[in-house]
């Protein structure tokens, strides 16, 4: 048995959120252990941002929570004691400076996410946190309700303290597996049911792999459920091998998982020129049209479409490339003018927990205090991170998340303890 009576508190979990909890326990005073199951902290981290790691994003907590599902008021506290500034601040201190770029997104201006891995296990590392990789927590151990200690590779840990920060289940390679919902079910948790989030959409037919790898930017995308507009979104996109990925696709995938889960017809449609209504684009291609109207039709695309996309575009519409300008009917400009505003795929699934940046579901909001984290159904249990029902749309505001709820958890933790 270890000789541990004198742990604080115990994290299991060494990404974002339980790295910030063990520094800020530690930062109070606490004796303090983290458990990584994994080789390596923060593997998940590493990857995020396609390498850059978006740090954070710049909005107020007011408009920040319109951003996290399902429930973002839960956040406020959490917002209040730490938030984007603590983060950018914190790792500054450690020789990361941060840029600030579209849409409010906060990167390390090396624009490597290792750089932000190496700040925050410094951090910890100078706070006398005793980590430890390659442990995994088989059980929790309870007694009266209050938490007594865990299990981890047959060894027990005396503690009265456990922050559970394990992550989802997406990119489950970099250890995320679900594991850290089982240790809570264990202990009469709920869970809303694990989804993928912000994950690609699989598209029927064929269009979506004609235009592999083209990236559009300032397009708006519609969602339809069984016909009705259910969501939409502004902004950058792009056409892969299975489909549709990139920004905006990514924000309404909730959408349509939850939808597709459900057995519903969904269907998105692009708008290729959301700067014009339907009067305007049909004058511009009526100008377009009158000014060349010896030259093919094929041509004049380019002046409306993306070179890839011209070619797609006539196949839909059944239209030569040779045909002139002036051979065009009203009908077919109608039909162009449709197409162009109403670009549509039908989907025909999502992409697994693989591709999924983050998890939707978890540990429901209602069992946790808002104020500290900690469980409202076993004393001395606080959850934070992923592993909470609460994901957010692509920009920085899932790793606030991480940070917030795991700075809180670790402070609160150590407010409890006894004098």
């Amino acid at each position: 048995m270890q000789r541990m009576k004198k742990l604080d508190v115990i994290i299991v979990g060494a990404g974002p959120s339980g790295l910030l909890a063990a520094g800020r326990a530690a930062e109070k005073g606490g004796k303090v252990l983290l458990l990584e199951k994994m080789r390596q902290e923060g593997r998940k981290l590493l990857i995020t941002g396609k390498g850059r790691c978006n740090i954070t994003n710049d909005a107020v907590v007011r408009e920040f929570i319109t951003h996290v599902y399902p429930n973002g008021r839960f956040l406020q506290n959490a917002f209040s004691r730490f938030f984007s500034k603590d983060i950018i601040d914190l790792l500054e201190g450690y020789g990361v400076k941060s840029i600030l770029e579209r849409g409010g997104r906060y990167f390390p201006a090396s624009n490597k996410s290792a750089d932000v891995l190496k700040a925050l296990l410094q951090w910890v590392h100078d706070l006398k946190v005793d980590i430890r990789c390659g442990y995994r927590v088989e059980k929790l151990i309870v007694e009266n309700g209050m938490i007594q200690g865990l299990q981890a590779n047959g060894q027990r840990f005396i503690c009265r303290n456990i922050i559970l920060a394990t992550g989802g289940k997406s990119y489950p390679a970099t250890g995320s597996n679900g594991d850290g919902y089982e240790l809570a079910r264990s202990l009469g948790h709920s869970i809303e049911k694990a989804r993928p989030a912000l994950v690609p959409l699989i598209t029927k037919g064929g269009i979506a792999q004609k235009l592999q790898g083209l990236n559009l930017r300032n397009v708006r995308a519609v969602v339809w459920v069984n016909e009705k507009k259910t969501g939409e979104g502004f902004g950058e996109m792009i056409f892969t091998h299975f489909g549709l990925s990139g920004p905006i696709i990514l924000t309404l995938s909730r959408i349509v998982v939850d939808e597709l889960h459900k057995k519903s017809k969904v269907e998105i449609t692009i708008d290729l020129k959301p700067a014009l209504d339907e009067q305007k684009l049909d004058k511009r291609l009526l100008r377009d049209l009158n000014e060349h109207g010896k030259k093919k039709i094929g041509n004049i695309f380019r002046q409306w479409l993306p070179a890839s996309m011209g070619p797609v575009f006539l196949e839909l519409l059944n239209i030569d490339p040779e045909k002139e300008c002036h051979q065009i009917s009203s009908k077919e400009r109608k039909q162009i003018r449709y197409l162009l505003k109403n670009f549509r795929f039908k989907i025909a699934d999502h992409g697994s927990f693989k591709e999924a940046i983050i998890t939707a579901g978890g540990i429901p909001t209602n069992e946790i205090s808002p104020k500290t984290m900690e469980s409202k159904l076993v004393k001395g249990l606080y959850f934070a991170g992923e592993m909470i029902d609460l994901d957010a749309e692509t920009g920085g505001y899932n790793l606030q998340i991480a940070y917030s709820t795991g700075w809180v958890a670790g402070d609160s933790a150590l407010n409890k303890l006894p004098s």
